[in-house]
Parts: C-alpha cells; structure tokens; sequence
C-alpha cells in the first residue's frame, strides 16, 4: 500500500504498525523520533497497535544532537 512519508510516497506492506514502519526505516535506533500521521500526534505507546492506512500523510522527525 501506498502512504506519504514527509511527503515522500512510500510504498509499505498491508497492516504495518506505526512501530513496524519504523522498525524498517530505522533498524538502529527508534530513539528521539515524533510521528504524527494526518497531522495528529501518536504517543509513543500507541505505536505498536496504530495501523497504518493507504493514503495516510505521516510527518516523521527524528532529534539529531549538536548545535
């Protein structure tokens, strides 16, 4: 299915979690990431049970250190 990542189309299996998605795009560390999808913020506590949807707009951000 096709989503928008920062408005990016990004093609993803059916019945991906917020957490899977994010699992994939960052194998390293899902630290210091904010995601909102259809500009509505997702607590973290909720991303292993919210199901992404075709067509969704996801705004991810993710903190880098430095100044």
């Amino acid at each position: 299915m096709e989503i928008s990542i920062n408005q990016q189309r990004t093609e993803i299996p059916e019945s991906f979690s917020v957490e899977q998605l994010l699992s994939f795009l960052f194998a390293d560390s899902k630290k210091g990431i904010a995601i909102a999808i259809n500009q509505a913020i997702v607590p973290k506590t909720e991303w292993p049970v919210r199901i992404l949807h075709p067509e969704d707009k996801i705004t991810l951000i993710r903190a880098t250190q430095g100044g």
